[in-house]
């Protein structure tokens, strides 16, 4: 990567590094189960609605409520939202519609300068620790940058991985941390098709993951199940809970407002 690059990953370690002495589910595989505890095992530590493209809405235990790369109106309906957080993985109006975000949320941008270059996110809003990692859309280095967010609720770790259109490297592996629940997109394109995507989450073994990004499309998402575990509610919404999670991967396809009638 550019030098810029190496910068940003080195100081963004550096602070990850600092952070996870405190309580961290990615970055601390083992101490997830200290905030686990048997009489609320049926609670939810998080609960993720899906808006259809990159845009999502987490829900943490306590009430933080997050959205992921919000959705300008016209490919699906728009969503009355009052969100904590905002975070923006690619400066364009399928993913940085922060209009919509009713209220006086925190706006976390992935990219500065018109997307030209990195910001570095690392920090906690009530009880999320919210931390980004560089990536690329559209294949290689020197293509479009973007970000992928990682939400440290404690108990559980999500992984919205944005526009990723590559094999995650091993300095993106280890920033990343053990991730429970992964958003990954499949399209191709501005993103990776579903074999890379396929290849991503042998590289992080995530326990849920939710596909995006493919907007609607049948041929694309069999694609990528093919052969896998799936399940597809007939909902937009996921409860997830850390004792309960799957002892393999489990893909869970949502199924946003709007979507179409092919399942």
């Amino acid at each position: 990567m550019k030098k810029s690059g190496a910068l940003f990953y080195g100081c963004l370690l550096l602070s990850l590094l600092i952070v996870s002495q405190a309580k961290s589910a990615c970055r601390d595989p083992d101490v997830a189960s200290r905030f686990v505890r048997p009489a609320y095992a049926a609670e939810a530590d998080a609960t993720i609605q899906y808006f259809g493209h990159n845009f999502f809405q987490i829900t943490t235990r306590r009430g933080t409520k997050i959205i992921t790369d919000p959705l300008a109106p016209g490919m699906y309906p728009t969503p009355v939202v009052t969100p904590h957080v905002v975070t923006v993985g690619r400066e364009h109006p399928n993913h940085n519609y922060v209009e919509l975000a009713q209220g006086n949320p925190i706006i976390m941008r992935g990219l500065a300068f018109h997307g030209a270059e990195w910001n570095r996110i690392s920090t906690t809003v009530r009880d999320v620790f919210i931390y980004n990692i560089p990536i690329y859309q559209s294949g290689v280095e020197g293509a479009l940058k973007g970000a992928a967010f990682i939400f440290d609720l404690g108990a559980l770790c999500i992984a919205h991985l944005g526009d990723l259109s590559h094999r995650l490297t091993e300095g993106q592996l280890k920033q990343m941390g053990k991730v429970d629940v992964a958003l990954i997109p499949i399209g191709g394109t501005f993103t990776m098709p579903p074999s890379t995507a396929r290849e991503v989450l042998q590289q992080i073994k995530p326990k849920i993951v939710i596909p995006m990004h493919y907007r609607d499309s049948l041929y694309i998402l069999e694609a990528f199940v093919k052969g896998l575990s799936t399940s597809r509610p007939e909902n937009d919404t996921l409860v997830v809970n850390k004792s309960t999670l799957p002892s393999a991967t489990q893909i869970v396809v949502l199924r946003p407002k709007g979507a179409r009638e092919y399942w």
